[in-house]
């Protein structure tokens, strides 16, 4: 902030609204939306990118330019998908059309050639002269073979050009059964729950497969609160009662797997009755093919962390029914938070996520939003 109050004619912001809750960052938008020098964001935050005017997308070592907000660039990156998938379902047919009448004129070159020496067999010609015809009929069946395999090589390349055009949105589908939770039960029960000087006489049920948000100023207590939920923290104060059943916690640190162990060993200790080649098939489904999934947890970037523990906590055995998360997709690149997404989405029990990232919340479907104000728990509007 301070250097938004010297009024610079360039602004440069790196991630500004990390770590920021959600009045904070409603606060800085307000002040970017009345910015009237030049700004430059490095940002994940798809509300602050939807202000901008322009997208730089860095790819590959380059940057392409988009004109638009962030809602206009994923219409414009949907659009040249769309497109270029059509162009690789051409090019393919294009290449099968041509190994198909590369095949055919082979057979007539042969046809003809078999027919040629009968023929002059038949007709009684000279040796010469019918040695003659015979090169003169292979040279052009060689001519033809020649011409076929340059258009097949043309064809080819231009399904590798096609290809090479779309896009890896290195997205993750799974479907999550185990999960399900029947509409009535209660998987959590708490009431007069006081914490410190945090809150005090909190009362929450969480019934059924909810999809609850829980915002609150920063230093409110939505991480304690997660944590008594959870019960790796008790209450000072009050009543709680959980339903048989897994409950999973995924921090902020994303801690828990065992960072010493390769993602697939971490999968086999939350999922040992799954067969080996059950687990690999699965990681390779969350993107960790080959040898990623041989990678020490250590070495992992956020995203591939991210991407080893929702295998092993929504694959574990038991399936989780309740689902805790705090501030998911703080430090996820785009393509992380969209992976966290389809995660969530086909998951079927109930969840409570602390999240200020609002866009994040909308494509999750939060069905119920709570409010921790004044070490109170309130039922809330949406966001």
């Amino acid at each position: 902030m301070a250097q938004l109050l010297r009024q610079p004619d360039v602004l440069l912001l790196d991630e500004p609204t990390n770590n920021l809750d959600l009045d904070a960052r409603h606060r800085l938008y307000s002040v970017l939306d009345d910015w009237r020098g030049c700004l430059l964001v490095v940002s994940h935050d798809r509300a602050l990118l939807d202000r901008m005017d322009r997208i730089a997308e860095l790819d590959g070592g380059e940057v392409r330019f988009y004109g638009g907000n962030f809602s206009s660039y994923e219409e414009t990156v949907a659009a040249e998908r769309e497109v270029a998938e059509k162009n690789i379902r051409s090019a393919e047919q294009e290449v099968k059309r041509e190994k198909r009448e590369m095949q055919q004129a082979r057979e007539r070159a042969a046809r003809r050639t078999s027919n040629a020496q009968r023929n002059l067999s038949n007709a009684g010609l000279p040796k010469i002269f019918a040695g003659t015809m015979k090169r003169n009929a292979q040279e052009s069946a060689a001519k033809a073979d020649g011409t076929h395999a340059a258009r097949l090589s043309a064809a080819r390349d231009k399904l590798d050009r096609a290809e090479r055009a779309v896009r890896d949105e290195q997205k993750i589908s799974l479907e999550l059964p185990q999960t399900a939770v029947p509409a009535g039960r209660t998987l959590f029960l708490g009431s007069g729950i006081r914490v410190r000087e945090l809150f005090d006489g909190v009362d929450l049920a969480i019934r059924g497969p909810e999809r609850i948000a829980l915002a609150a100023p920063n230093g409110a207590g939505k991480s304690t609160l997660l944590r008594v939920i959870h019960g790796s923290l008790a209450p000072e104060g009050g009543e709680v009662k959980r339903a048989d059943g897994r409950v999973a916690f995924l921090s902020q640190r994303l801690d828990l797997l065992d960072d010493s162990r390769t993602v697939a060993e971490n999968l086999a200790a939350f999922a040992p009755a799954m067969p080996p080649a059950d687990r690999m098939n699965l990681l390779a489904r969350f993107l960790f093919r080959g040898t990623r999934a041989h990678l020490p947890v250590g070495v992992l970037s956020g995203g591939e962390r991210l991407r080893a523990t929702l295998a092993c906590v929504l694959f574990a055995e038991p399936a989780p029914q309740l689902l805790l998360l705090d501030e998911p997709t703080n430090n996820l690149d785009l393509i992380s938070a969209g992976q966290l997404e389809s995660a969530l989405n086909a998951y079927r029990g109930a969840f409570v996520v602390v999240s200020h990232d609002e866009r994040f919340l909308s494509e999750v479907k939060i069905d119920r939003w709570l409010r921790l104000d004044g070490g109170k728990l309130l039922e809330a509007g949406r966001g």
